[in-house]
């Protein structure tokens, strides 16, 4: 089957998929837990094998870090497909009800968006997470996998959709695209799919960006910032930057920017010199930041790269509104964290910054769907249309409007003795 005719297969089966039963959709997921613990042992040596090839390639340490998907990746994947059997449906739900006149009611109610293109790199994680997503929110998917992951998707995308047919979930909901030609056949098929969902570097959103007339839902670039301003706490602003840089390096909501408020630089700077090279970061400061501390210079370039790795571009800032700017400039409407005390000035950074995440006193790495209570992600989107941050279930379904009449013509309403509407909201 051609990447068309699974694309038109996608669209039939979505109409059918959309009016699935919740009950059905659960234990489907359930059932895709249950065989990845299962047949475990087979997706640790299909990981394995890709593994042995990137490493043969010469991939990047980041790269293959996040290709890794040993029993504790597989262990996390089932529990959040667990945590989204527990999520409530978000298909069919009533967002607003108006009665428009006696007997004439109209309904905005929630239904998915219908089929999903979705380019992700690397991570096979990924894979289960967004087809789980996409079968919860009644969406049909079509999956294209970094080849580096190969044999492990082949075979993650095997086990769901042999466990959603036995679970009765119609076939052909989920495809497995594998080929560098797929993908820019997925980018030409605007009469099949309704959304493309792009995870992966600058330079390859941006490509799919440029080369599609399907809507994309996405972001270039995770350049986020920590700023530890005068009013912060020292000690917590020292574990925050730590976790947000450190915790996992190759993820999109990695600190990579940290800008500390000058008051507090000379006390924090060398603090956080020390926490940062101890977990191997390279830091790379602006020339108020070498005053106090040893570190590379940083160029106008380090405010703009998303690293991926151990390094973390600094620079210190006169003031609040100093680094708002900043982060408005520089950054990419992904997550922003400020560290202080002061709640006001805190408000002030959360209202002033344009991001579409945006934290107190706690690291940038919870911008993730599961952390969130999403049942993970599909990916994370900085678009200021439809969805945004972390996507989930939410952001996995629009919606249509269902009028229920009983006879009633647009005529009685029109005229000189036109009927008046009520619009009055039911519930």
């Amino acid at each position: 089957m051609n990447i068309r005719q699974s694309g038109r297969q996608a669209r039939a089966v979505s109409t059918r998929l959309a009016a699935i039963p919740s009950a059905v959709k659960n234990r489907a997921i359930a059932d895709i837990a249950a065989a990845l613990k299962r047949q475990a042992d087979e997706i640790v040596a299909a990981n394995n094998s890709d593994l042995n090839r990137a490493e043969k390639e010469r991939l990047s340490p980041a790269l293959l870090k996040r290709l890794k998907f040993g029993t504790d990746k597989i262990n996390e994947a089932c529990a959040g497909l667990e945590s989204l059997v527990k999520l409530t449906d978000p298909v069919g739900v009533t967002l607003q009800a108006t009665e428009l006149d006696r007997e004439l009611e109209l309904y905005k109610v929630s239904c998915p968006i219908g089929v999903v293109g979705v380019v992700f790199e690397s991570r096979p994680d990924a894979l289960v997470q967004i087809s789980s997503l996409c079968l919860k929110s009644g969406n049909a998917v079509l999956l294209k996998g970094g080849s580096e992951a190969a044999e492990t998707n082949r075979i993650l995308a095997r086990i769901i959709a042999q466990n959603t047919r036995l679970a009765g979930i119609p076939e052909g909901w989920l495809t497995l695209l594998e080929t560098r030609s797929d993908v820019a056949a997925m980018l030409e098929l605007d009469d099949a799919i309704d959304l493309i969902i792009p995870r992966g570097s600058n330079a390859f959103v941006r490509h799919i960006m440029e080369n599609t007339h399907i809507p994309v839902l996405g972001h270039a670039d995770g350049i986020c910032h920590v700023y530890v301003d005068r009013h912060a706490d020292l000690d917590m602003a020292v574990r925050i930057s730590v976790d947000s840089k450190c915790q996992y390096v190759a993820v999109c909501n990695a600190a990579e920017t940290l800008l500390v408020h000058r008051s507090v630089a000379a006390d924090f700077l060398p603090r956080i010199q020390t926490a940062l090279e101890e977990k191997g970061v390279e830091l790379r400061g602006c020339d108020q930041t070498r005053k106090h501390i040893d570190v590379k210079a940083a160029s106008e370039k380090d405010w703009q790269t998303e690293y991926l790795d151990l390094i973390l571009a600094v620079k210190v800032v006169e003031s609040l509104e100093e680094a708002i700017e900043h982060i408005n400039r520089f950054g990419s409407g992904h997550t922003d964290v400020i560290v202080t005390a002061d709640r006001t000035r805190g408000k002030q950074f959360m209202d002033y910054v344009d991001s579409a995440d945006v934290f107190l006193n706690c690291s940038s790495r919870f911008s993730d769907g599961f952390r969130y209570g999403l049942g993970a992600e599909v990916g994370i989107s900085t678009n200021k249309i439809h969805s945004r941050g972390p996507v989930g279930l939410e952001g996995l379904v629009i919606y249509k409007w269902r009028l229920y009449g009983n006879g009633h013509i647009v005529a009685d309403y029109s005229g000189e003795n036109a009927r008046p509407f009520i619009h009055q909201r039911i519930g």
